[in-house]
């Protein structure tokens, strides 16, 4: 995927979330890169956006891992630079939701 010189990224991303814990298998849904505000969104904010059972709380106890690729990037990292570097040849972010074993 290649965007013009004088937008900074992608209109939209196209992505998959995989979770085994829902009625549903997947969500696909197209997600724009950059915010009205023009900010950059993060995973953290697609994840908030769509699927917010996954994101713990600020003082809570993480519940679940996000893999794409089979590393887990932080929250905070830019979904434009994602899609960039992880995206697979359909050009879509494939994303698991993996719940941590608890103890």
């Amino acid at each position: 995927m290649e965007y013009p010189a004088e937008e900074s990224g992608f209109r939209y991303i196209p992505f998959r979330i995989y979770q085994t814990t829902t009625e549903r298998p997947f969500i696909q849904k197209l997600f724009r890169p950059v915010a009205t505000d023009g900010q950059l969104h993060t995973l953290g904010d697609l994840l908030k956006e769509v699927c917010p059972s996954v994101i713990a709380p600020e003082d809570g106890e993480r519940k679940n891992q996000v893999m794409i690729h089979g590393i887990e990037p932080m929250l905070e990292t830019p979904l434009q630079w994602l899609s960039e570097h992880l995206s697979y040849p359909d050009n879509f972010l494939h994303i698991s939701i993996i719940p941590q074993p608890t103890d």
